[in-house]
C-alpha cells in the first residue's frame, strides 16, 4: 500500500539514495529526482569505514557490496614511501591485532551505487529532471523542474552536491564554493598483479600524496592529490598531469597507473560549516549538507550515516518538521568536526614545507607500531574524532 507520507529527494547519488532507500523502510512514498539522463558513478574507489558498514548493514545491502569489496581477511600489508619507492614504514596487520567487529573495506564507487539503487528501485528515480527551486506550502513543499513542472510532497531533502541549489535557496547570504588549494587525481586500473602483494601503499612527495590500494579481486584504486597552485598553469588533460607529477616516482606506480581504465581530474571545493541546514519541511545530506575534502576518507560514510539518522527520524508518526530539526541537531556537530579535519589531514600530506614533510615522514618511521595500530582503529572506528 503506497504510504500518504510523499518524500521528495533531490540528487541519486549515493547519498540521494541511501536516503531514499532509509525512508522508504521507513514508510514514506519516495521520489527521487535527478538531473542527468542516466544516473551513473564513476569506477573509482571509496573506503567504507565500520561506521560506513554498520549504515549498509541497516539497509539491508551489506552483503551484497561486500561481496565486491577488497576486505581485510587474517592479516593485510601496508606500505608508506617516499615517491622513489623507498620504503618509509612497513606494516603487516593482523586481523587478532584489532578490535572486533567491521573493518574499513574498500569498494569501487559503481558497487555501491548499484547496490542502493537496486535496493531502493528504479521507480523510484525520476530521471532527466533537473530542480531549480523549491517553494514551501500550507501542505509541504513544492519543487520546480527547468521545464517548468512540479511536484510536491511533505518533505524535500538536498542531496544534490557540493554546488547544492537547495542549500544555495536555503543559504542565499552564503558565498559560493570556494577552492580548497587542492587538485584530486583519480583512476581505477586493473592491475591487482602489480601490487605484489601489498594491499595498501602510500607516497610522500614533494607537494604531492599517491595512495594505491586494492579495491576488488581485479581492480586498483589509485589517487593523486595535488596542491592547486602546482597545477594551474599547465595542461588539465588527466594523463598529462599524471605524466606531469609522476613521471619519476617509483617505477611501480607508474605501472600500475599506465594501464588506468579510468581517470580523472577534478579541482577541490570546500565550503564552510553551515550551523543550521535546513528550515521547515526542507533539509540537506551528504556533500550538500557538509562536502569534506576526501582526505578525511568519510565522505560516503558520512553521506550514509546521514540517511540512517534521517530515516530514524522521519519513521515515527508526527511532525515531519520537527523530525527534520532533530535529525539535523544530531548530524550537524558530527559532521563539522569531519569537515574541519580535511584540510588539517592534507596540509601534513601533501605539502612542500621541508620541514613538516621531515617531521611526518620522521613520525611515520618512529611511532611504534602498537601505537599506529591503535590510532587506526580509533580514527575508523570514531571518524568525527581523527583520520
Amino acid at each position: 500500500m503506497t504510504s500518504n507520507r510523499r518524500a521528495l529527494i533531490v540528487g541519486a547519488g549515493i547519498g540521494g539514495l541511501a536516503a531514499g532507500l532509509a525512508l522508504r523502510r521507513a514508510g514514506w512514498d519516495v521520489h527521487i529526482f535527478e538531473r542527468t539522463e542516466t544516473p551513473r558513478e564513476l569506477g573509482f574507489g571509496l573506503g567504507l569505514a565500520p561506521n560506513a558498514i554498520r549504515a549498509l548493514r541497516e539497509f539491508g545491502v551489506a552483503s551484497t557490496v561486500l561481496a565486491d569489496a577488497a576486505t581485510m581477511g587474517d592479516r593485510a600489508v601496508a606500505e608508506m614511501r617516499r615517491s622513489n619507492g623507498q620504503v618509509l614504514r612497513r606494516l603487516t596487520v593482523r586481523r587478532d591485532q584489532l578490535p572486533p567487529g567491521d573493518m574499513m573495506a574498500i569498494v569501487l564507487r559503481p558497487v555501491l551505487h548499484t547496490a542502493l539503487l537496486n535496493a531502493v528501485g528504479d521507480d523510484a528515480v525520476v530521471s532527466g529532471r533537473e530542480v531549480v527551486r523549491f517553494e514551501t506550502t500550507g501542505a509541504g513543499v513544492r519543487v520546480r523542474f527547468t521545464n517548468g513542472d512540479t511536484a510536491t510532497g511533505d518533505v524535500l531533502i538536498g542531496a544534490d552536491g557540493v554546488g547544492s541549489a537547495i542549500r544555495a535557496q536555503l543559504h542565499p547570504a552564503e558565498p559560493p564554493p570556494h577552492p580548497s588549494g587542492y587538485f584530486a587525481l583519480r583512476g581505477a586500473s586493473p592491475a591487482t598483479h602489480l601490487l605484489d602483494g601489498v594491499q595498501f601503499i602510500v607516497y610522500f612527495g614533494r607537494g604531492i600524496e599517491i595512495g594505491v590500494v586494492q579495491a576488488s579481486r581485479t581492480m586498483v584504486y589509485w589517487y593523486v592529490s595535488l596542491l592547486k597552485n602546482d597545477v594551474d598553469g599547465g595542461a588539465l588533460d588527466p594523463r598529462a598531469v599524471l605524466h606531469r607529477f609522476t613521471k619519476t616516482f617509483d617505477p611501480q606506480f607508474q605501472a600500475i597507473a599506465a594501464v588506468a581504465s579510468e581517470m580523472r581530474l577534478d579541482e577541490l571545493f570546500a565550503r564552510e560549516p553551515l550551523t543550521t541546514w535546513g528550515d521547515g519541511p526542507v533539509t540537506l545530506l551528504g556533500d550538500a549538507a557538509h562536502p569534506m575534502l576526501p582526505h578525511t576518507g568519510q565522505g560516503a560514510a558520512q553521506a550514509l550515516e546521514d540517511a540512517v539518522e534521517l530515516g530514524g527520524a522521519l519513521a515515527a508518526p508526527g511532525d515531519p518538521i520537527a523530525a527534520l530539526r532533530a535529525y539535523e541537531r544530531v548530524r550537524g556537530p558530527k559532521t563539522r568536526k569531519v569537515v574541519k579535519m580535511g584540510p588539517r589531514i592534507a596540509r601534513v600530506t601533501t605539502t612542500r614545507n621541508p620541514v613538516l614533510g621531515a617531521l611526518r615522514n620522521s613520525a611515520i618511521r618512529l611511532i611504534p607500531e602498537r601505537l599506529l595500530l591503535r590510532g587506526m582503529a580509533e580514527a575508523v572506528e570514531k571518524p568525527e574524532a581523527g583520520h
